[in-house]
């Protein structure tokens, strides 16, 4: 069964695809489709995802329902009881969250806020900036802890100085100030104007999302007295006390660190220093409200969706109760309700014709490489050495994950965020000074998305995403390549973006590229750049698309639609006819078929690093195949004179 046959009722034969690819494969579907009221955008990725949502709800409740088989199976009941269980959330209120807030009111001084964030951040609370474990950039055989800037309320520092989020901003202090007046603050307005306040004064050290992008700049290495002296206002031993469980060599933690953004942690030594404790109190008790607001009484969830999910995404109508449920239980335990997931819902056979479609996207990349007119052969050969490293790794793990040590209860929701918490971190800290394991996965086999890591040199494709429109073992092959073979190509083709390209085949930063093959790439990448800049899109006149945020992914967009069309016609033996290479470009189109409530599309214009939906269809003016197969004109919406084309890989 053709996929497209699912597309074709939403296309609008009124719009040539020579003038707009998107509009044409999705343009009645976009005058005709309503979002649903609990959702802030639509289309054939969220619709995925809502029935991957529906297959997990009928697994979590089959298993919270029955007699457990195992402890998983009581371990996801058990869970997702305590957060359908609202008599007992009501009954108990605040009381949950007491000992949190009587912490923050009987705080000392600076010491005792780096001591709190600590054990707050252990139990899964967000404080003054953002740390994990990830491989060591230039190491990749070692973790590191990392840190990075953080500490906002806002999804971006640029929230806190644009005027054109004025009006957010005065939204954000009356969300404030509702919470701070849930749990009885002598001065709940006051307060939040003065989280407000130091809230602006942390986002004036903010790097600008766009130059978070460089890992270079984002790479850097130091010991622990190096970051004392980074920060010295904030007590990192004793924050590192309460971060780490008991079973942790705390001594790891920070005995080398990588922090993304130096300048950041020296703007916040000042702040710690310049702002009153008395001031801090009320910042760090949003904090928690904030954090546990989703598992509080029902004044307290909507309060909070208020803010974030109507005033910042447009999203009318709070989720239905069972999705929120399914969400916790997936972030909390997602592996073991992705092992039954896979066993009911991921045939082998898909496994293996995605082994084969990998293998022709590779192949297609060796080829395309080989055919590079501003690229050296000494450079060639290490691009090669770098592909014959990719690994794949196609629906689930081999190995699933371990929850043994993780305790739950079904009649304690905060308590099993707590510990579920705990038990993340614990994890990820327990990696510290051990050998990488390059088997894990960091997505989910229920998830619809796709990711590559440059740190272990990875393609990861979950099962979510291995069904209509991206593939289908009965479809059109082409449509398939169009598919998920673009998605794939666009994945491997991060490997060869501005950032990935920097990176070798062992997943370290290493510069493998000749300094003229490195300046014409740079020239090619700046030039996708200035294409995209120029972009408007069409539900926010005037607004324009960050072409150096975006231009990473323009350049995954880019590479993975040409390679994806290369490996079909490999896959025909150089047989691929006209009409079924346009296949592959509508139903490229079609995958992108998304409506955004503009809320949203505000919002992911500013920290988005993919292009609008509209955009990322349209890439296909950069192609010459697109072109050829569709017999385009100078005058045509879609026309790019050759010259004017940007092709990379």
């Amino acid at each position: 069964m053709s996929i497209l046959d699912d597309a074709r009722a939403g296309m609008d034969p009124a719009t040539r695809p020579q003038d707009d690819l998107f509009g044409h494969v999705n343009g009645r579907w976009l005058e005709e489709t309503e979002i649903p009221s609990d959702r802030s955008s639509w289309g054939p990725f969220v619709q995925l995802a809502d029935a991957a949502e529906q297959h997990v709800r009928t697994i979590v409740e089959e298993l919270a329902a029955g007699e457990p088989r195992d402890d998983d199976a009581r371990k996801i009941g058990a869970l997702y009881a305590s957060f359908m269980d609202t008599e007992t959330i009501a009954a108990r209120g605040t009381r949950p969250i007491q000992p949190l807030v009587d912490a923050v009111a009987g705080l000392r001084d600076v010491r005792d806020l780096a001591a709190f964030l600590g054990e707050f951040e252990r139990i899964g609370g967000h404080g003054l900036f953002g740390s994990y474990v990830d491989t060591d950039s230039r190491d990749s055989d070692r973790y590191l802890f990392h840190l990075g800037q953080g500490g906002l309320g806002l999804p971006d520092e640029s929230y806190y100085r644009d005027e054109k989020f004025a009006e957010t901003r005065e939204k954000y202090v009356a969300y404030l100030t509702r919470l701070l007046g849930l749990v009885g603050h002598a001065d709940p307005a006051g307060a939040a104007a003065t989280v407000l306040a130091v809230d602006t004064r942390i986002a004036a050290g903010h790097w600008e999302r766009a130059e978070t992008r460089d890992v270079q700049k984002t790479y850097n290495l130091l010991t622990h007295d190096d970051l004392l002296a980074l920060c010295p206002a904030f007590d990192w031993d004793a924050y590192v006390t309460n971060l780490a469980g008991p079973g942790i060599d705390q001594a790891l933690v920070l005995a080398e660190v990588c922090v993304r953004q130096p300048s950041f942690f020296e703007h916040l030594s000042s702040v710690l220093t310049e702002v009153d404790l008395d001031d801090w109190r009320p910042w760090l008790l949003t904090h928690v409200l904030r954090s546990a607001a989703p598992y509080l009484t029902d004044d307290f969830v909507e309060a909070n969706f208020d803010f974030y999910g109507r005033t910042l995404n447009g999203t009318p109508e709070l989720r239905a109760r069972w999705k929120r449920g399914i969400a916790l239980v997936e972030g909390a335990i997602g592996e073991a309700v992705g092992k039954e997931y896979v066993a009911r819902h991921f045939p082998p056979a898909s496994k293996a014709m995605m082994d084969d479609l990998v293998a022709n996207l590779l192949a297609a990349y060796r080829e395309s490489i080989a055919a590079l007119d501003w690229m050296t052969e000494e450079t060639k050969e290490r691009a090669y050495e770098k592909l014959a490293t990719f690994r794949p790794k196609i629906g689930y793990p081999d190995r699933f994950r371990d929850y043994s040590r993780l305790q739950v209860t079904p009649d304690d929701l905060m308590g099993n965020v707590a510990a579920t918490s705990a038990f993340q971190t614990d994890r990820e800290l327990g990696k510290l000074g051990g050998p990488v394991d390059r088997d894990e996965w960091f997505m989910l086999p229920q998830t619809v998305n796709a990711y590559y890591n440059p740190g272990t040199n990875e393609i990861c494709f979950p099962a979510g995403i291995l069904q209509k429109p991206f593939f289908s073992p009965d479809a059109h092959p082409a449509e398939n390549y169009g598919g998920i073979g673009a998605v794939i190509g666009h994945e491997i083709g991060h490997g060869f973006d501005d950032q990935g390209a920097q990176y070798d085949g062992a997943g370290n930063l290493n510069d493998w590229w000749t300094a003229d093959d490195k300046a014409a790439f740079e020239v090619k990448s700046q030039a996708l750049v200035e294409q995209y800049a120029a972009f408007e899109p069409r539900a926010l006149p005037g607004e324009k698309v960050n072409g150096s945020l975006t231009v990473g992914e323009n350049i995954g967009d880019l590479g993975g639609l040409t390679i994806g069309h290369k490996a079909y016609v490999i896959s025909t033996g150089g047989a691929a006819s006209v009409e079924d290479r346009e296949r592959l470009f509508l139903n490229w189109a079609f995958v992108w078929r998304t409506k955004r409530r503009v809320e949203q599309e505000r919002q992911y214009l500013t920290i988005d690093p993919h292009s609008p939906p509209e955009f990322r269809a349209n890439i296909v003016r950069n192609l010459d195949e697109f072109h050829e197969v569709f017999g385009t004109r100078e005058g045509d919406g879609l026309w790019l004179d050759p010259a004017d084309r940007v092709r990379i890989w």
